[in-house]
């Protein structure tokens, strides 16, 4: 095993470790900063894979909006940041069955792709590496499906921070 594949899995396992964090702890503001450990995981990835852009804005955009992501959540839910009520939904099973269920379709529906065990086409060795970054990013032959997928991801999480902020009568 090599110095950077044990790197890798020490990282991984931070990254994994953070984020399960983030879902486990009962303080908002201490779920928060999880998050960033998990961001700051991510972006050792990006510097591992010598994406030297990526990593920069993933520091830059999500890790430096963290804190303003604290504030909103802590404004909206109107909670006292030491609130200690119950650790889990009484619904979590449902939860957990229903994430396992979509998992599991996912991942069947990627293994029957044809596209998903061939490997993508490689990229030009020209110079200006951002363009062919913004190419890859849009293009139907290289990651505009985890590009989509991610914005789909955005879109639910604000949908559930409205649902969250929402005053009930």
């Amino acid at each position: 095993m090599s110095a950077m594949q044990i790197v890798f899995i020490l990282i991984a396992a931070a990254t994994l470790g953070a984020a399960a964090m983030v879902v486990i702890a009962r303080n908002m503001v201490h779920s928060a900063l999880w998050l960033v450990a998990t961001l700051f995981g991510v972006a050792v990835f990006y510097a591992i894979l010598n994406a030297g852009f990526l990593a920069v804005a993933q520091v830059v955009i999500y890790i430096g909006a963290i804190a303003i992501l604290m504030i909103f959540a802590i404004m909206l839910t109107r909670k006292v940041t030491g609130d200690m009520g119950p650790g889990l939904n009484p619904n979590w099973m449902w939860a957990a069955l229903i994430s396992a269920v979509m998992f599991g379709g996912i991942a069947w529906m990627l293994s029957s792709w044809q596209g998903f065990s061939s490997p993508l086409a490689a990229l030009g060795s020209r110079d200006d590496s951002l363009q062919q970054l913004g190419m890859a990013l849009v293009s139907p032959d290289y990651y505009v499906i985890p590009f989509e997928v991610a914005s789909v991801l955005l879109l639910a999480a604000l949908i559930g921070a409205i649902m969250v902020a929402w005053e009930r009568k």
